[in-house]
């Protein structure tokens, strides 16, 4: 993506995106029946998703990159189902960094097959194998979840590529996914809108984004990973243990 001087930078998308899951996950534990917690977290998937699309395009090893997204996703497999589930493990909803996880693997074969590195074939085999497995972990957004990371990805040279990324989102997000509906009272009129489909709000930071990396380092990187995890332990040890 071209750099401009206005706009948000990569760190500040990352606090956007963690300040979003944060409160819709209070929104799902300690603080349950807050709607707006709940509606404000719709944003940080698709943040995340886009950062992973730009994460891959910026990083100087995508092994790297790989594989402490696999370390997080295992480190915090206990700590989502504990938050969620109160047990250590549900075999039938994994989380969401194993489908940010899947979603660079299957960037990186786009890429892969782009260049010229690896044959159509191969290249398709190996996303449809890359899906299934997304489908067969339950990850969190799952199919889906995994394809808006690669539209991300794919349409970020188009022409036109903002009402595409639209296009896509209202048909992930709106049309998609199953979810609760809340109610808007607008001109006399109640209208019932799935609070999935306000993800699509996500795009108003993405669109801000300038392309620079902004005030961030190695251990603020880390923090943003250890956080996931680690907000998630503290939820179900204050869920099952103060309230």
């Amino acid at each position: 993506m071209n750099k401009k001087s206005f706009g948000l930078r990569a760190a500040a998308l990352r606090w956007i995106a963690l300040a979003c899951m944060l409160l819709d996950h209070l929104g799902r534990t300690i603080a349950s029946g807050n709607d707006w917690m709940t509606i404000l977290g719709r944003l940080a998937f698709p943040i995340f998703a886009f950062q992973i699309a730009e994460g891959y395009l910026h990083t100087h090893d995508y092994s790297k990159y790989r594989n402490r997204l696999l370390l997080f996703a295992a480190a915090s497999e206990v700590p989502f189902d504990l938050m969620l589930f109160g047990i250590p493990f549900y075999p039938f909803h994994q989380n969401v960094m194993i489908t940010l996880l899947l979603g660079l693997v299957c960037i990186h074969v786009i890429d892969q097959v782009q260049n010229g590195q690896t044959d159509l074939w191969l290249g398709c085999t190996k996303l449809a194998g890359l899906f299934l497995l997304g489908y067969l972990t339950f990850s969190d957004y799952g199919l889906l979840g995994i394809l808006n990371v690669v539209v991300f990805f794919l349409v970020r040279n188009f022409p036109g590529a903002k009402l595409v990324q639209l296009a896509a989102m209202i048909a992930i997000h709106a049309f998609g996914f199953q979810s609760k509906f809340f109610l808007l009272e607008f001109l006399g009129l109640t209208l019932h809108i799935p609070i999935q489909s306000l993800a699509i709000l996500s795009l108003i930071p993405i669109w801000l984004y300038n392309g620079e990396k902004g005030c961030d380092n190695q251990y603020l990187q880390y923090f943003s990973y250890i956080f996931y995890p680690l907000h998630m332990l503290v939820l179900y040890l204050m869920v099952t243990y103060l309230l």
